[in-house]
């Protein structure tokens, strides 16, 4: 083994201590947002005018106020017969030390049918990309404009390629069939904001939105598209307690916070909004909903702006997106909401449908191993060169 565990015992035991002797003040930390969040005297009108004129001049996310703060919604009865879609998915990246550039993209799906008529289907879509047009993204105007598809870039594809496999099985459910089709992790693609714009046209515009685009016009109105966060570590909804805390009329960081001295908002600061609704949701309550302000979501997103909810599901707050068309639909709102609590009451706490749809996904390291295999053999056998570097060899060698 080559991590000595023995010499990381007492750092262990210094971080145990360091949150032992902050309790007390996590605690006081978060009454205060609790107190903030349920504070009667809040003008919501007042707060969400402060939360538009604050945007974009805070270095922290804050939630837009939909249907005001503190509500709390029961799930409506679950349909007798329903379908629930859901796609995940898993990759090979580009191995520079290997003599072939390619990539692989393996989507898993899963069609879960519940009522009289109950059926599954399971199935896993793995696809190859070797072309020239496939390991890098081009600017249309110029080929010397181009961002190689590796690393995060072809983390961003794959949630592309995850959003283009639902659409098509949403495409193929009934009609009027209450239907939910799940992905997993945000529908915000945060890793785009890194890149040039002609890589966010081609990625988010002319793919992942397009796909939302075709599940949005389907008809059935019964339809409902939703992703799942397990655990989150957000804090948006707390920032706009900061907000609220706040003496000033427009809260800008860069403006007021160096030289600010009163310094409210650091009495809920390192609260989550986890922490928050774990103190205020019974099981399979959802919050109200609230809006994301990411930049990437307010230049881009239009009709599918992404708005968002906390979900209580026995001892974990989960958060679930959607995008507007889904929550400005009280129908539609309330299918997302009822379906995902029974996904997750199935599956002990989360979605079965994304659970299974995972199985079909993973790629584990034997299996990435016999496929560079395959690779190197099929290459030999052809009599085309199969070399990779030293490095990789030496990996793969066991030594004495």
């Amino acid at each position: 083994m080559s991590l000595d565990l023995a010499k990381v015992v007492a750092q262990v035991g210094g971080m145990v201590a360091r949150l032992k002797a902050g309790g007390e003040e996590r605690r006081q930390r978060l009454q205060q947002a609790l107190d903030t969040f349920h504070d009667p005297g809040c003008d919501l009108s007042d707060l969400a005018r402060k939360i538009a004129a604050s945007s974009g001049k805070t270095t922290w996310l804050v939630a837009g106020l939909v249907d005001g703060l503190d509500r709390r919604y029961k799930a409506p009865p679950t349909p007798a017969d329903f379908t629930v879609i859901a796609t995940d998915g898993s990759h090979i990246d580009v191995d520079r030390h290997r003599s072939n550039r390619c990539y692989l993209v393996n989507t898993g799906s899963a069609i879960l049918d519940y009522g009289a008529s109950a059926d599954a289907s399971l199935d896993s879509l793995p696809r190859l990309y070797s072309e020239d047009e496939d390991m890098v993204i081009s600017h249309p105007g110029t080929s010397r404009r181009e961002q190689p598809v590796e690393g995060a870039l072809l983390g961003i594809k794959r949630g592309v390629e995850e959003c283009h496999r639902l659409a098509e099985l949403a495409t193929g459910s009934p009609p009027e069939t209450p239907t939910l089709a799940l992905l997993d992790g945000s529908l915000i693609l945060w890793g785009l904001e890194a890149y040039p714009d002609f890589v966010t046209d081609i990625m988010l515009i002319k793919g992942y939105l397009h796909h939302f685009d075709s599940m949005m016009n389907l008809d059935n109105s019964q339809f409902a598209i939703a992703s799942y966060i397990s655990f989150p570590r957000s804090n948006d909804v707390v920032n706009t307690l900061k907000i609220a805390l706040c003496p000033q009329e427009v809260v800008d960081s860069d403006q007021y916070c160096q030289s600010c001295e009163t310094r409210e908002c650091d009495t809920v600061a390192g609260v989550t909004d986890r922490e928050l609704f774990s103190n205020i949701l019974e099981p399979g309550e959802r919050s109200a909903i609230f809006l994301s302000q990411s930049s990437i979501v307010r230049k881009h997103y239009g009709v599918h702006q992404v708005h968002f909810f906390y979900l209580r599901v026995d001892d974990e707050i989960a958060r679930a997106e959607v995008p507007g068309w889904v929550a400005l639909d009280e129908k539609r709102l309330n299918l997302a909401h009822t379906l995902l609590l029974d996904q997750c009451r199935r599956g002990h706490g989360y979605p079965v449908a994304l659970a299974e749809a995972h199985e079909k996904a993973v790629i584990t390291g034997a299996d990435r191993e016999q496929f560079w295999q395959l690779v190197e053999s099929t290459l030999t056998e052809e009599h085309l060169p199969s070399l990779g570097s030293a490095k990789s060899l030496s990996k793969r060698t066991r030594w004495v």
